[in-house]
């Protein structure tokens, strides 16, 4: 397996996007976000069969129709989600995987993991225990989970399931590979679930109410220059507390309460 950390211009951890090579001949390009002299030289060494992305935000895709193109590969695209795929890439998808597909490389039997939670489209790859896992998570720092793509109760839900495989190595889309995943996937669990306890202590037992108060409370940093970042991971949090019960989140009012009586 080979990584290439290809710049993109969008604002990302590490200011690359790691696109993987799974294979040599009849191998699987993973997450190509932009044509770069790099990639073209690892794509012109080696037979590629496969196209397929970890979800279809800009800065993993960017490079999609130029390689599909210049390989003639087999483009995957998650089931149900065609259309989504389509319009971030501009290329139509010849197939569709879902959990559990196994794509047939050189390199060893591929499974496809469903993952949603940092975005719905989201899956990871599995070979031979290691995972390319996308944005689900990096070795470090943490992921953006912001709402209204972001779903915190699938997110996770994916990084517990895939802790539950024992995966040996995770190859995130940004930064180096985790060599102990166990670790990082727990990090990463008990880093959302500390915000998620100061957005709720916020709300339940300060009273806070507007959104802007409460994404003031749930950081004891300055957030200025990712405001916009953070009021969307505030509010994916607040749509999870909501859902399970623990407040009431008015979406339109932008206006949290607790649902607590004495």
């Amino acid at each position: 397996m080979q990584r290439i950390a290809v710049p993109v211009t969008r604002a990302v951890p590490t200011g690359a996007t790691n696109a993987y090579l799974l294979g040599s001949d009849g191998a699987l390009l993973v997450d190509p976000p932009a044509r770069h002299p790099a990639l073209d030289a690892l794509v012109e060494q080696h037979d590629v069969d496969h196209l397929a992305v970890t979800h279809t935000h800009p800065d993993h895709v960017g490079g999609v129709a130029h390689y599909a193109a210049e390989t003639g590969a087999t483009v995957w695209a998650r089931r149900g989600r065609e259309r989504e795929f389509e319009a971030a890439t501009g290329v139509t998808p010849d197939r569709t995987m879902r959990e559990g597909t196994v794509l047939d490389t050189d390199g060893g039997r591929v499974t496809v993991l469903d993952t949603p939670g940092h975005a719905p489209d989201h899956v990871a790859f599995e070979v031979e225990g290691r995972v390319v896992c996308g944005d689900l998570a990096v070795a470090e720092g943490s992921v953006v989970v912001g709402e209204p793509e972001g779903d915190m109760r699938a997110y996770l839900t994916s990084l517990r399931r895939l802790r539950a495989r024992r995966p040996a190595r995770l190859l995130p889309g940004h930064g180096p590979p985790a060599d102990d995943p166990r670790a990082t996937l727990d990090r990463l669990v008990a880093h959302r679930l500390d915000r998620e306890e100061r957005v709720r202590r916020a709300v339940v037992d300060e009273g806070v109410r507007d959104l802007d108060d409460v994404v003031d409370a749930a950081y004891d940093k300055d957030v200025s220059a990712v405001r916009g970042l953070a009021v969307a991971t505030v509010r994916a949090h607040l749509e999870k507390l909501a859902v399970e019960g623990k407040l009431a989140w008015d979406v339109a009012a932008g206006r949290a309460t607790s649902t607590e009586t004495t």
